[in-house]
C-alpha cells in the first residue's frame, strides 16, 4: 500500500492539467494536419485571384452580348426574310431585300439627302473650331460665350424641332425679321423641295455646334501653355500659333469629329421627322427605314436598309482611318 504525502494526489489518480495546458491540447486536437490544409488554402486563394477579373468582366460582357450583339444578329436574320413584323412565320428570301435596297430608286435615293447634312457638318466644325480657338485665349466674358455656344446642345431635340418649326413657318419669326429689311416675298423654307433640306441642315448646325466646340476647346486647353509663351517670345501672331501649335495638337479630335460628322449625317432623324415628317423630299435614310418597317409593314426590307447603313458607316470610317491615320504629334 502506497502512502501519499499530505496535500498530493494519489499515485494511481489521473493527472490533472492546468487551464492553459487544457486549452493548448484542445486546439491541437481540433487542427487538421498543417501540410495538406495549407496547400488547399493557397490553391483556393490563387484560383480566386485568377477568376476575380473574369467575374468582374462577365456581367458587362453578358450585357453587351445581350443588348448589342444579339439584336444585331437578329437584325441580320430579319433582313434575309420577308417578315412583316406581325406574322409569326418568316420566309427566307436570301439577299432579295439587299438587291431591292440598291436597285429601288425610292429607297437608295434618300442617301442624297444626307449630303446636305454632311456639307453642313463641315460648316459646323469650322464655326466650332473658330470659336474654340478664339475663346481659348484670354478674352472678356469668355465663360459667358462658352455657355451660350454650348447651351443649344443641352436642349432636347424635340424642343429644337418645334422652335425652328415656328421660325421657318410662313409668316413666322424669320419672315418677320426679313420683312424689316424689305424682303416682302420670302421663300417657303419648309415647303420648297429645293430649300427645305438646307433649312433643316442649318437647324442641325445650330444644335450640334456646341458639341464640337467643347471637344475642340478641351483639346486646345490640354496643349502645354509653355508652347504659347515660346511662340510669343519668337514673335508669332495668333494665326501662326494656330497653324503651328493648335491645329497639330488637336488633329486627333478633328479626325474624331470627322467620323462623328459622317455617322451623324447618315443617321439624321429627330429634326427632319419633327419639322417635316419627311415630306417635300426631306426624308432621310433613317426616316425611310422607319416608314418602311412600321407604315408599310416590310420589316425584312427595313432590316436590310439598317444593315446597309451600318456597313456604309463602317466602310467610310475604315477609309478615313487609312487615309488619315493617327499620327504621334510631338510639339516639343
Amino acid at each position: 500500500m502506497a502512502i501519499a504525502a499530505p496535500g498530493s494526489a494519489p499515485a494511481d489518480a489521473p493527472a490533472v492539467l492546468s487551464a492553459p495546458a487544457r486549452s493548448r491540447r484542445a486546439r491541437g486536437f481540433g487542427r487538421a494536419p498543417a501540410g495538406a490544409g495549407g496547400a488547399r488554402g493557397t490553391a483556393g486563394r490563387t484560383l480566386l485571384q485568377k477568376l476575380t477579373p473574369w467575374l468582374f468582366l462577365s456581367g458587362a460582357v453578358a450585357l453587351l452580348l445581350l443588348f448589342t450583339y444579339w439584336p444585331a444578329l437578329n437584325l441580320f436574320y430579319y433582313s434575309v426574310t420577308d417578315w412583316d413584323g406581325i406574322d409569326l412565320t418568316k420566309h427566307f428570301v436570301g439577299f432579295e431585300n439587299y438587291v431591292q435596297v440598291f436597285t429601288d430608286p425610292r429607297v437608295f435615293s434618300v442617301f442624297w439627302v444626307s449630303l446636305y447634312y454632311f456639307v453642313a457638318s463641315f460648316v459646323q466644325m469650322a464655326i466650332a473650331l473658330y470659336f474654340a480657338a478664339l475663346l481659348s485665349f484670354s478674352t472678356r466674358f469668355s465663360n459667358l460665350f462658352r455657355g451660350i455656344l454650348f447651351f443649344p446642345y443641352l436642349i432636347n431635340g424635340v424642343a429644337v424641332g418645334f422652335v425652328f418649326l415656328y421660325l421657318f413657318q410662313p409668316g413666322g419669326t424669320l419672315d418677320t425679321a426679313l420683312a424689316w429689311f424689305g424682303v416682302a416675298d420670302p421663300p417657303q423654307w419648309l415647303g420648297n423641295p429645293d430649300i427645305v433640306n438646307w433649312s433643316l441642315a442649318s437647324t442641325s448646325v445650330w444644335r450640334y455646334t456646341g458639341l464640337n466646340f467643347v471637344l475642340f476647346l478641351g483639346a486646345i486647353q490640354s496643349i502645354p501653355h509653355e508652347l504659347y509663351e515660346a511662340a510669343d517670345l519668337d514673335g508669332a501672331n495668333r494665326w501662326q500659333q494656330f497653324w503651328a501649335i493648335i491645329f497639330p495638337g488637336i488633329r486627333r479630335i478633328i479626325g474624331l469629329s470627322f467620323i462623328l460628322a459622317i455617322a451623324g449625317s447618315l443617321s439624321v432623324f429627330e429634326i427632319p421627322f419633327i419639322m417635316t415628317g419627311g415630306a417635300n423630299g426631306s426624308a432621310t435614310f433613317v426616316i425611310q427605314t422607319l416608314q418602311t418597317a412600321f407604315s408599310f409593314r416590310q420589316v425584312g426590307l427595313a432590316s436590310a436598309m439598317a444593315v446597309v447603313l451600318l456597313a456604309i458607316v463602317l466602310v467610310i470610317t475604315w477609309i478615313q482611318r487609312k487615309v488619315f491615320p493617327d499620327e504621334k504629334v510631338d510639339l516639343t
